[in-house]
């Protein structure tokens, strides 16, 4: 359904993304961060499924080409870890807001695992960006601060969590509470990852449907 493209990151260097584009012209636009395998199948086919929904989905490469095999959990947090950050946010990802934004649309911000960090990076980093949802997923206090963030956020977690914790999501609710910032949090008994209908060990379709109408419902609200 969508596409290849290549864009501009402020900095004038080139990304790479898979941009799925909705059937109406004036579309708001929602970017979609990967999980720490890279930008796969899966979250191509998320796209098709905003564009479905009424957004343009643009999910830019931030491993440059690079896929992980979900079996190998060991490369995955090597590509992860080597990743910066906040390169990869102010510049690719800022890049992509950008080029979903050129005719004047909102766009939200969006991502799981990996992506989700990303995404409360992008809360406090990307001025572009109207409102933005996070899937299990938070970054380390010196990326973003609670405090920073610009934008009204809804978050999505699961409660058998062993890499973003309960104990780590309550600290995040606290913190954005302290600061007087807009949070819509949902908790599922669910396995980290519960969206990723292609890793069986651990997807949830209750929970995934549940959480997938409440973001598009957010970002319809936020994003017209």
């Amino acid at each position: 359904m969508g596409t290849s493209i290549t864009f501009k990151r402020p900095d004038g260097k080139e990304a790479h993304g898979y941009l799925a584009n909705a059937a109406r012209g004036n579309a708001p636009g929602v970017v979609v961060i990967q999980e720490w395998w890279g930008l796969s199948d899966q979250i191509k086919g998320l796209c098709d499924r905003f564009a479905v929904a009424g957004f343009d989905a643009l999910a830019p490469d931030l491993y440059k080409g690079k896929v992980v095999p979900y079996h190998d959990t060991d490369a995955a947090g090597k590509e992860m870890n080597s990743l910066d950050f906040i390169d990869a946010t102010t510049q690719t990802v800022r890049g992509a807001v950008q080029y979903l934004s050129r005719n004047g649309a909102k766009v939200g911000l969006t991502g799981f695992c990996l992506g989700g960090a990303v995404t409360i990076i992008g809360a406090a980093r990307v001025p572009e960006l109207a409102a933005g949802v996070v899937f299990y997923g938070i970054p380390p206090e010196q990326a973003a601060k609670p405090a920073d963030i610009k934008i009204p956020l809804q978050a999505h977690f699961a409660n058998k969590d062993d890499w973003c914790t309960p104990q780590l999501v309550d600290g995040f609710e606290k913190a954005m509470k302290a600061a007087g910032k807009s949070l819509e949090l949902f908790r599922y008994d669910a396995e980290h990852a519960f969206v990723n209908e292609q890793r069986m060990a651990v997807h949830d379709r209750e929970a995934a449907e549940l959480a997938w109408g409440r973001a598009t419902e957010f970002f319809k609200k936020h994003l017209g």
